[in-house]
């Protein structure tokens, strides 16, 4: 469902996945803070005390043992059941300031804003963010314009400009050349590094001078989604809001492993567990799946040791949403890629082909009774993992010990999804 609107707003947490440690440990306010990636490998997230240290996104955390040590990093494993109810609850907060609102990603909405006066979108905007932090805890930026890329362009400058309180509106009266021509062209939404290559190959590096672009030369080089953008820099919106969630074409599940794989009933156990991931936001969308995809891959990054990967398109007889249906046909398609005498990385699914679970083809061997079975079933696991915390009820063929789950040593705890785990205060 679309909608046309007027002024919108890009509203985005700050320092998103570091926030949302801040909220329930007070002791890493102020102090240089780095979420790391799985297998606690690289930095994802940054405190911006931790980006004042230098420290860039990406950067492997070996590197960063100097730092540890004498200016007091603090390195975290991600967190991801305790980020995602985090940005529930903010985009629950940011739905009572606006009816019409688009979840971007974890971190970010754009909300229509087209009801708000002129001369009282800054105001609105700062009871916003006071909300927010209020009942979530979570601090946000707020970037309000007459379409989404300039909206994305103001929220930039009121992050970077401490004088603004992280809030900016460009809806109104200002002087737009002036704030375009000192906006780099790389940072400009959906252009991109290859794209901002081109563009200044041909002299244009900064916001101010696409805008001016001829529109052929622009759809030339950058289709026409580059075009979209220069009309959206002219405040032309070809981007309306997308009020309802799209679903997903393909779910991909995978990790890395916390330690090199070499027994397939190792690998087996990590691919049923994918799966069984992928079949929850499969049947969350109400969607079945036609097709399934497994892979496999041994480290890349270590040239030396023997490499090999691969992987499998399975086509399912029926197109399903059950978990032990899709981890039969996942650990089959394995047994067939798998090799031995290699040390695995890596190993994932992939679903496809989806369908409606409204729509179901039946099944000419009759075969409906037993389906119905398996919804109840699904629908049965679902609802007790969703009250008691992920990993609640799980099937066998995700083994027990798991001694391949990737490697979080420095994960805080489930706060606000896992009972036994909930802050406890003593007054």
């Amino acid at each position: 469902m679309r909608a046309i609107i007027g002024p919108v707003a890009l509203v985005d947490c700050n320092n998103f996945y570091v926030s949302c440690e801040r909220v329930f440990d007070p002791g890493l306010l102020r102090k240089p803070v780095v979420v790391l990636s799985n297998n606690d490998g690289c930095v994802v997230a940054r405190s911006n005390e931790a980006k004042g240290l230098g420290i860039g996104f990406g950067t492997p955390i070996f590197k960063c043992g100097e730092l540890v040590r004498s200016k007091g990093l603090k390195a975290l494993s991600s967190n991801y059941a305790l980020y995602g109810d985090m940005s529930r609850r903010v985009m629950d907060c940011l739905s009572r300031f606006s009816p019409r609102i688009e979840t971007y990603s974890i971190d970010e909405a754009f909300l229509d804003f087209s009801g708000i006066p002129l001369t009282e979108r800054t105001a609105y905007a700062h009871q916003l963010r006071r909300r927010v932090l209020k009942e979530v805890g979570i601090p946000v930026s707020v970037g309000v314009a007459t379409t989404k890329t300039l909206a994305k362009i103001a929220n930039k400058l009121a992050k970077r400009n401490a004088g603004l309180k992280g809030v900016l509106d460009i809806s109104g009266e200002v002087d737009m050349d002036a704030l375009l021509s000192a906006f780099p062209v790389s940072e400009i939404w959906g252009v991109g590094y290859r794209y901002s290559q081109t563009l200044n190959r041909h002299g244009i590096s900064n916001a101010l001078q696409l805008r001016g672009a001829d529109f052929s030369w622009v759809r030339k080089k950058m289709t026409i989604k580059g075009l979209r953008t220069v009309l959206e820099l002219r405040g032309i919106s070809c981007m309306p809001l997308e009020l309802m969630s799209k679903d997903k074409k393909a779910i991909t599940s995978s990790r890395s492993f916390g330690k090199p794989v070499v027994e397939l009933d190792e690998l087996k156990e990590a691919v049923a567990t994918y799966v069984s991931r992928a079949a929850v936001k499969l049947r969350a969308q109400g969607s079945l799946a036609g097709t399934l995809m497994v892979f496999l891959a041994t480290n890349r990054f270590k040239p030396d040791d023997p490499q090999y990967s691969n992987f499998l398109h399975l086509n399912l007889p029926t197109a399903t949403s059950d978990s032990p249906e899709l981890i039969r046909h996942a650990c089959f398609g394995l047994q067939r890629i798998y090799r031995e005498g290699f040390s695995y990385k890596q190993a994932g699914v992939i679903l496809s082909n989806f369908s409606s679970e409204r729509h179901t083809q039946l099944d000419i061997f009759g075969a409906e009774e037993k389906r119905e079975r398996g919804r109840k079933l699904m629908g049965v696991v679902d609802a007790v993992n969703l009250r008691f915390g992920r990993g609640t009820l799980e099937f066998a063929a995700c083994g027990l010990e798991q001694p391949w789950k990737t490697r979080q040593e420095m994960k805080s705890p489930a706060y606000t999804t896992n009972w036994d785990q909930l802050p406890v205060v003593r007054a």
